[in-house]
């Protein structure tokens, strides 16, 4: 299944499926299923095991999905049911980043043969690992926020998994039973914030500066995490182009190295490193601006396209 996250005026963000350019409200969907079969507590039952947050449906592990299929197959032939409305055309709702609110954002840097090498780098031993936070999570069809703090704004293509199932210590043999399925994130970066200490984490975590989508694959339809081609353009030019078997560390891998530092948690995001070719490294080098195109693509999940915005007026935060 293709998982979104989504939302309509007046209502909360929702998890949903795209089937043929439609959008099943699983959760509703569900509940109608439960309430066609004469079952009394359908609103319970649809509550506990295809709720309508994205974090709640992935701690409900491979049982939620296989009962969100069985919701996406009654809300195909039912369309709308017994008061429900649990399908929208896509152009009737706005397609969120598929985990909105995770509660992890683990980042792998030079995880990329040739972008280790154009970083002068050598290949590392361990991964290098680093962070963003729920702030800088955006969707498909949100523009990536310039803020005025830096004129080196830089983007990064990154396939990334989502963690379908808590888990610590696990092996790479048994590591993709716990991905729930697999995304796009464009990694984009301050450089000039980012560099100017030691450590990346202020360049990396300013606000609306992971744009996530444009939805999570299920991992039992994308069962092969290598070979996938990836593909960054600007404006239409060509900038990043790669191939997930170029990793230096797998999905494999990068599960069990990761569950051995930490408890990892449905929802929990982490993306995989960038290829060559980011701005910063280039000659000239050349940084992203107001009005720019970035389009991410890789096989098998899709495309992933924002525009840059500056961001001219300040925003006040109130409590």
């Amino acid at each position: 299944m293709k998982l979104i996250t989504f939302t309509r005026e007046g209502m909360k963000q929702r998890v949903g499926a795209i089937v043929n350019n439609q959008v099943v409200d699983l959760h509703t969907a569900y509940k109608s299923l439960l309430a066609s079969e004469g079952k009394i507590r359908a609103q319970q039952i649809a509550e506990a095991f295809v709720p309508a947050d994205m974090t709640g449906f992935l701690q409900g592990g491979k049982e939620s999905v296989e009962l969100a299929k069985d919701a996406v197959e009654y809300a195909l032939e039912n369309k709308n049911d017994s008061g429900y409305k649990f399908l929208y055309e896509i152009n009737e709702v706005k397609v969120e980043a598929p985990v909105p609110a995770p509660g992890k954002i683990i980042c792998v840097g030079h995880n990329y043969r040739e972008h280790i090498l154009e970083m002068k780098r050598e290949l590392p031993p361990h991964p290098v690992v680093f962070a963003k936070f729920a702030n800088t999570i955006i969707g498909p069809q949100d523009d990536i926020p310039f803020h005025p703090i830096s004129e080196q704004l830089d983007y990064e293509a990154e396939f990334t998994f989502v963690i379908g199932k808590r888990v610590r210590n696990v092996s790479q043999e048994e590591a993709l039973d716990y991905v729930a399925g697999y995304s796009i994130v464009n990694d984009v970066t301050y450089r000039d914030i980012q560099r100017r200490t030691i450590q990346w984490l202020q360049g990396k975590t300013v606000d609306g500066s992971a744009p996530m989508g444009p939805w999570l694959v299920t991992s039992d339809e994308l069962k092969d995490p290598s070979g996938l081609e990836v593909v960054l353009t600007v404006n239409g030019e060509e900038r990043q182009r790669s191939n997930t078997e170029n990793l230096v560390f797998s999905v494999q891998y990068l599960v069990e190295f990761l569950s051995g530092l930490m408890t990892l948690e449905p929802g929990d995001v982490i993306l995989t490193g960038t290829p060559g070719g980011v701005g910063v490294a280039r000659n000239p080098q050349s940084f992203l601006k107001d009005g720019d195109i970035v389009k991410i693509e890789i096989d098998q999940i899709g495309i992933l396209e924002n525009r840059v915005a500056s961001v001219k007026e300040v925003i006040e935060v109130k409590g």
